[in-house]
């Protein structure tokens, strides 16, 4: 995020660079220095003659190039934005000799989401001389909730812990679906307001009580009557809440929870960092390793694999989801 800022805080003060190469698994930042660039490089009046936007899919990298070699009509240059080019993979190192040698008047954005190409590679590494050469890499989902908080304070908005935890265990670290989520709820809410669990329940459509988080407190905190609580809703509402995402969040919980039995170091900054969880969770995993040690967790982690199985149809004939939830939840608390 901070390589983010510095990009557009050079483009604010004039400091644009002939290429900018924006590639990486996650397409969020990606996407936003794009739109950055194509709607504020040029001035309105100059974007007819001189802004151009085209696909991976419908073009060629002569095509790019020739496009890039232009000169600017009535202005002092010209944008090109390549969006989804990662199409072009097979043929991207095409780009070598006008990345050498790029036309000073021209800006070429190059949109390469989801893939990355390889730094070694010469022409790769001359982008660092002549333009911007950008990774935008998939957050880690323990860090996603410190993310969602900094956007919302930028914004003028607060968020309470829980809402912040439902959002993540509900969109994962897909930053897009995040931040469309986020405008919503400023659509909604005045400015200067702090969401909460209802907010997300109401507007986004996520149960405040009946979720996978709620699940993962009930059980590690052996409250068997939540437990079952939370999966009889599941089991009436498997549309809303497939039971191979609950079953795979819940073996990422005991898995971790493993993990937790085996550190020595079990302060909060430690675990947060090497299970890759939020530190708000961390309390979570200590209540639950005082309740189940580790022989038992280990057991716990075999049953999820055989439920899981079971409910793809794997030595089962068909149960329903509520009994398998239910067979889950005895080999966990007995």
């Amino acid at each position: 995020m901070d390589e983010v800022v510095k990009i557009i805080n050079d483009i604010k003060a004039g400091n644009i660079k002939p290429i900018y190469f924006l590639m990486g698994e996650e397409p969020y930042y990606i996407d936003k220095l794009t739109e950055y660039i194509e709607d504020n490089v040029l001035l309105e009046d100059e974007k007819g003659f001189n802004q151009m936007v085209i696909y991976g899919r419908d073009t060629s990298v002569d095509e790019i190039v020739s496009n890039a070699k232009r000169y600017p009509m009535m202005a002092d240059r010209q944008v090109v934005i390549v969006k989804e080019a990662q199409e072009l993979a097979r043929t991207i190192d095409k780009l070598e000799s006008y990345i050498e040698n790029p036309q000073p008047t021209t800006v070429l954005v190059i949109a390469y989401k989801y893939k990355t190409v390889d730094k070694r590679k010469k022409w790769v590494k001359s982008i660092d001389k002549t333009g911007v050469l950008f990774e935008s890499q998939k957050l880690k989902e323990y860090k996603v909730g410190e993310w969602v908080k900094r956007v919302l304070q930028g914004r003028g908005y607060g968020i309470e812990p829980k809402a912040m935890l439902m959002l993540v265990e509900y969109l994962g670290n897909d930053l897009s679906r995040i931040a469309n989520e986020l405008t919503k709820l400023e659509i909604i809410l005045p400015k200067g307001s702090t969401i909460t669990p209802s907010h997300i329940e109401v507007n986004i459509g996520i149960s405040k009580d009946y979720n996978v988080f709620e699940l993962r407190k009930a059980l590690g905190d052996k409250d068997q009557f939540r437990a079952y609580q939370i999966v009889n809703y599941f089991a009436q509402n498997s549309k809303e809440n497939p039971m191979v995402v609950v079953i795979a969040q819940l073996f990422s919980f005991f898995s971790s929870l493993l993990k937790f039995h085996g550190l020595k170091d079990k302060s909060q900054g430690n675990v947060a960092k090497e299970l890759g969880v939020n530190p708000y969770f961390v309390a979570d995993y200590v209540t639950a390793s005082k309740n189940y040690p580790m022989k038992k967790v280990s057991g716990i982690v075999s049953t999820l694999r055989n439920i899981d199985g079971k409910s793809k149809g794997v030595g089962a004939a068909n149960l329903p989801e509520a009994d398998l939830y239910k067979e889950l939840l005895v080999k966990i608390f007995n």
